[in-house]
């Protein structure tokens, strides 16, 4: 039998391990990880290997040959231009004449790969894919089969919404050659994305084969460092170089260890190291040929390459040392640095936690080094959370990161591009403006700046201004410690999954664009934002029968950002409001004042207002307050009964009252995903006119949707409780159950696979439909949580349903 090794990756999220060799060749324990395939596949029988090659071929050519000291025949097939996982095979297509194997070279694995080519031979299948169960499962390509083991589905790198099972595609795949005559040579095609969903909806035979064993795809700099760990743990069936001298301690030849020194295993020492005098080596360490610990060192949890020198008294943890790298003495090295080749860090310097340090460079003595040389670093977790980026202030949000946050987001746009920047007026809200500014006019960009802003007013400007997108920045809790950054597309709208996934790239690879200084465009300020902003949304509301009618308004204390904008608006709409005279922040029962307020002073409605200007609460003229979700259902009433698109947009957590309530108006509702992302998108789709886009207001734009209602209840001469009374009655239950990130995969398709037989809705999460009701399942994107959502056709029902499935979730999480 035949084996393809994929070669030809970059390896740009591992930089800067990569920056000067293909991922393929990056050691663990002292050998390439393509090397500990081939011994895998030689172990398996499989000796006839392809090898697809496309960065540095050279490289790899030279240090494996023909294959002949691994006792293997290797054929090397490179591609000019990337072509993608099967267009890289299909390169190798006259060397594939039989049923073969594809595997990563630059994955480490020990599963049973006979076991995979039996299972596919006993399928007859076309093609067969490896699976494997993973803890977190967001950046694999998800893989649900049936009982017989065909597949079902693919969903690639999903979201929290989106994880309907925690079996992923490993990326090893037993082939026939026909499988390859689907698509053209030469051309760009991928396995996961083009060619087994062609094949699936084609109704060839396509499997899966669960496989157990280790399985970690080194694609980031935390993965390399755990498969080390995981191998000196005993988790992977992997051949040691050298021998074990010790328990836990292996030894190649050449080892010269000090009697004084003290070693903890698990440790690998590679050939010829040398530890001195009182040297510590600690558990989970690597130790690569050549290298040379000395007088009083101290190493612990860290891999060092070959011919690393650490002087006397220095100390490394969790950090990760490339070939010939010296640390001189007295100096410290903390977790998460990776120093590049050759780089030196002299006497007396601290480098960091999670410094990264380009190959070649120096460190001078004494220095201590908090920012990457020459670009800074972020962690690998996914920055973005349900909207934007939240972060607390000088500890995620840094204003170093901010630069750099900003620089990314202005070189994902063409140089010259115009961003819109704005802050709401909180103190360290207004410190990170200016690092994004600066961020933003390194990267080649234009600055219009907008000042103080609240976010709708931030959002209406990009269009307005014909920005290519717009960033906004403001507090989230009362206190001013956590804060939120919005980034917007042109259409004011957050920018979408993939251009957040492509800046967290950026941030991981250090690839950000900084322009020369004569390119450094200028700060444009941008007066009377507010007044601009309310001009259009006074155009958009009918004020006719509002100022014929004059209601009687009752505001809680409004946030600075709205002190001016709200009482133009209402007077200009001729209404008579009192304003409640407290601080919202110091309040803890608003709405229960404001309701007091309304029925003590017999007016039509109650309001309040957030500090961003994107939320709202109403107090009907009976005191009642209106809650989240009858709000929505109102929202959508005045959508439906205003705007004669003939469709209403609502998440898919929404009632069902919703729907009759467009039956009524032979109207369509449209559900989308939970993220605000899904349903900006989807009202934005025919632009910044139209019916559409005073959907996204109506949920987006407080100000814009309390104008609306206004102007519905005096256009139709009701009160606010007679509108309300208008939605159909529904019982929604909301509840949260912890689940840590691990077991979120787990938990969807175990649920999935219980309710087969169930009426099921996969749309984001899972939803289940019964006789009296539903629930959802949606693991959140920002916390350990899995979030249930149920509705039924009384309070005690919707309580019940939700409560049957925090308790089923809670059994799976504990569950080994």
């Amino acid at each position: 039998m035949k084996a393809i090794i994929m070669a030809g990756g970059e390896g740009s999220r591992l930089r800067p391990l990569t920056c000067d060799r293909p991922k393929p060749l990056t050691p663990l324990l002292d050998r390439p990880v393509m090397e500990h395939i081939i011994k895998l596949l030689k172990r398996h029988e499989i000796t006839d290997i392809g090898v697809t090659l496309q960065y540095l071929p050279e490289a790899i050519q030279d240090y494996f040959g023909d294959g002949s000291p691994w006792g293997v025949n290797l054929h090397y097939f490179i591609e000019e231009t990337p072509l993608g996982t099967a267009g890289s095979v299909k390169n190798a297509e006259e060397f594939l004449d039989e049923t073969f194997l594809v595997i990563s070279g630059d994955a480490l694995t020990d599963f049973n790969l006979s076991q995979a080519v039996e299972y596919h031979r006993k399928k007859q299948a076309i093609a067969t894919l490896v699976l494997t169960p993973v803890e977190n499962p967001l950046e694999y390509g998800v893989v649900i089969t049936d009982e017989s083991g065909a597949i079902r589905q693919f969903l690639e790198k999903p979201s929290w919404g989106e994880v309907f099972s925690d079996t992923v595609n490993t990326g090893i795949y037993v082939l026939e050659p026909e499988a390859l005559r689907f698509f053209e040579k030469n051309r760009k095609y991928d396995f996961s994305q083009n060619l087994f969903p062609l094949l699936l909806r084609g109704g060839r035979p396509l499997y899966g084969c669960i496989l157990k064993g280790y399985w970690c795809d080194i694609g980031n700099l935390q993965q390399y460092t755990q498969a080390h760990y995981d191998v000196l743990s005993g988790l992977v069936d992997l051949e040691f170089p050298g021998r074990q001298i010790q328990p836990g301690i292996w030894a190649e030849e050449g080892v010269e260890l000090h009697p004084t020194a003290r070693i903890v295993g698990p440790v690998f020492l590679g050939a010829n190291t040398q530890v001195k005098t009182d040297a510590v080596v600690g558990p989970f360490t690597v130790l690569g040929r050549n290298t040379r610990i000395e007088t009083g060192a101290s190493l612990k949890r860290s891999i060092l390459w070959n011919n690393v020198f650490v002087g006397k008294h220095s100390q490394i943890r969790g950090a990760v040392l490339c070939n010939g790298v010296q640390v001189r003495a007295n100096a410290s090295v903390f977790e998460g640095a990776v120093v590049g080749d050759e780089s030196i860090i002299k006497d007396r310097c601290l480098v960091k936690p999670n410094v990264k340090i380009w190959p070649g460079k120096h460190v001078e003595n004494g220095a201590t080094l908090r920012d990457s040389l020459i670009w800074g670093t972020r962690s690998t977790k996914t920055l973005f959370g349900l909207d934007g980026f939240p972060g607390t202030v000088n500890q995620e949000l840094t204003p170093e990161f901010a630069a750099k946050l900003g620089a990314a987001f202005g070189s994902c746009l063409p140089q010259g591009s115009k961003i819109t920047l704005s802050t709401d007026c909180w103190p360290a809200a207004g410190m990170l403006h200016a690092s994004i500014c600066a961020g933003l006019l390194s990267s080649g960009i234009e600055v219009l700046d907008l000042g103080t802003a609240i976010t709708p007013v931030a959002r209406y400007m990009v269009g307005s201004l014909q920005g290519k997108g717009g960033v906004h920045i403001k507090r989230v809790d009362v206190q001013g410690e956590k804060i939120r950054i919005n980034l917007f597309n042109s259409q004011g709208g957050n920018i979408s999954k993939g251009e957040e996934r492509k800046i967290e790239n950026l941030l991981a690879r250090e690839d950000i664009r900084r322009v020369e200084g004569a390119k450094i465009r200028q700060v444009t300020s941008v007066p009377r934002a507010g007044e601009q902003y309310l001009s259009f949304l006074m155009s958009q509301i009918d004020g006719h029968a509002l100022r014929h009618r004059r209601p009687s308004l009752v505001f809680a204390a409004l946030p600075p950002g709205l002190s001016t904008l709200a009482p133009t608006m209402t007077d200009k709409l001729g209404c008579r409001v009192t304003y409640l005279n407290f601080a919202l922040e110091q309040e803890a029962n608003v709405t229960q004042r404001l309701a007091e307020a309304v029925r003590g002073s017999g007016a039509d409605l109650g309001i309040c207002l957030d500090g961003s200007g994107e939320s709202l609460i109403l107090v009907d003229d009976t005191g009642n307050v209106i809650n989240d979700d009858t709000l929505l259902a109102l929202i959508s009433l005045v959508m439906l009964r205003t705007m004669p698109e003939g469709k209403v947009v609502v998440p898919v957590t929404a009632s069902r009252a919703i729907e009759e309530l467009a039956g009524r108006y032979k109207a369509q509702v449209v559900r989308t995903k939970t993220s605000l992302q899904s349903l900006m998108e989807y009202c934005l789709q025919g632009g910044l006119d139209g019916d559409s886009y005073g959907q996204f207001l109506m949920n987006f734009d407080a100000l814009f949707a309390l104008g609306k209602i206004l102007s519905y209840l005096a256009n139709e001469g009701l009160r606010l409780s007679e509108a309300v009374a208008e939605i159909p009655e529904f019982y929604l239950s909301k509840k949260a159950v912890e689940c840590p990130w691990e077991a979120k995969g787990k938990v969807i398709r175990r649920l999935i696979e219980e309710h087969k037989h169930d009426q099921v809705e996969l749309l984001d999460g899972i939803k289940v439909f019964y006789d009296e009701g539903w629930t959802l399942v949606l693991p959140d994107s920002e916390e350990p949580l899995c979030r249930v959502y149920g509705e039924g056709y009384s309070m005690e029902v919707a309580e019940a349903l939700t409560d049957q499935v925090v308790e089923r979730i809670a059994k799976i999480v504990t569950s080994v």
